[in-house]
């Protein structure tokens, strides 16, 4: 079997590989790119692996006019840049010992003892420089069936990195087979260190989780988290029945990431997680209006398409009520709508607070009559006319 796409054919791709090659070592593509190629799903970076140690890979690059990085030299890891992209090119090794995120490796070692090093058997699929697939764990098997399997023991592989119990969920929501379920192993290793998740930072918590809510449907696998008590070690409280709805309710328009984390409710997760400003005030927008009763027109008006949709939606699932009828009609109209009545029109006859009082009432006036008065039945209520 071979993989192929531009990922591989790219000549700085090729470049890189060659370099080692040419001095009689193995230079291997793999881990997301290969799996995702096998899959049909986009490329986003290249990982290559190699028998060349990090001070040869270093001078190979030299000696060919590449720049090298070292950009995870403790891990065997030299950043190869050609044609301005880089290159993650990784020594074979093999863990001495483990502690935690944290390892003592050797490198020098086998492929088989590279692979076996690696986190899951669809992780560990190798591709030559021609595209022919090198598959020492059988996880090619896996693959096809989307089936999420640690290499060898999955209590070893989450001792090594406890951060592995989120990726097993999110690599499921991504590449799994709902229909078939989860290893029932990996399972109970990753409940057995659940409370292990509150030793990591934020940062790495909050990047998987992005990733394993923006999936096409991660009820399922937010399911199985909170089966396990992972749900509730990385998000207190928080509860998983609400996202199935969710997701049924957007149908083929699926939302973000922050969408399905309002639905899971608990704990403030703006003070658990490390989100970004930006997000953390449209979380904040859209949960204040989640529990209100304004229209979908209002809600469009005020918040935007997007925030307002999440609202609905939220709602909606949260209640396991279906959303008003022609829903997103009303919040388009709310969004094109433009409040007729400026301060100068009010003014001179009011100033202050006054002023202020009397455009928040004619607002209400104008919302409560669906946009529809202009700017003189606005002044005329207000009895500035």
């Amino acid at each position: 079997m071979k993989v192929d796409g531009a990922w591989l054919s790219d000549p700085n791709t090729q470049a890189v590989m060659a370099m080692l090659t040419r001095a009689g070592h193995h230079a291997l593509v793999v881990g997301g790119c290969v799996r995702n190629s096998l899959l049909g799903v986009p490329v986003t970076d290249v990982d290559i692996a190699t028998d060349a140690l990090p001070e040869t890979v270093t001078k190979l690059a030299e000696n060919a006019g590449l720049r090298a990085v070292p950009t995870g030299i403790d891990h065997g890891t030299v950043t190869v840049v050609a044609g301005g992209e880089g290159f993650e090119v990784t020594s074979f090794r093999h863990d001495e010992e483990t502690f935690g995120r944290h390892a003592r490796v050797s490198f020098g070692a086998d492929l088989e003892q590279d692979a076996a090093r690696r986190d899951f058997t669809m992780n560990a699929i190798y591709a030559q420089a021609d595209g022919t697939v090198v598959d020492p764990l059988g996880g090619m098997a896996d693959l096809q069936a989307r089936r999420m399997r640690f290499v060898g023991d999955p209590d070893a592989r989450i001792r090594e990195d406890y951060l592995r119990i989120l990726r097993f969920f999110r690599f499921h929501a991504q590449y799994g087979d709902p229909a078939q379920g989860l290893d029932a192993e990996a399972l109970a290793a990753c409940a057995q260190h659940s409370a292990m998740l509150e030793t990591l930072s934020k940062e790495r918590i909050t990047a998987e989780l992005r990733k394993l809510l923006a999936a096409r449907d991660p009820a399922p696998a937010v399911a199985a988290m909170a089966q396990t008590y992972v749900l509730g070690h990385i998000l207190p409280a928080a509860q998983a029945q609400a996202l199935t709805i969710l997701i049924h309710l957007e149908g083929d328009n699926p939302g973000g990431w922050l969408r399905r984390l309002l639905t899971l409710g608990g704990e403030d997760p703006t003070q658990i997680l490390r989100m970004t400003k930006a997000e953390t005030s449209d979380f904040r927008k859209v949960r204040d209006a989640i529990g209100d009763l304004r229209s979908p027109a209002e809600l469009g008006y005020r918040l935007g398409e997007t925030p307002a949709a999440d609202a609905i939606l939220i709602r909606a699932a949260m209640f396991e009520t279906p959303p008003p009828s022609n829903w997103q009609a009303q919040v388009n109209h709310g969004v094109s709508a433009v409040f007729p009545l400026r301060p100068k029109d009010l003014m001179p006859q009011l100033s202050g607070a006054d002023l202020g009082a009397a455009l928040k009432q004619a607002e209400q006036y104008w919302l409560a009559r669906d946009f529809a008065p202009d700017r003189a039945e606005l002044v005329s209520v207000l009895g500035l006319a």
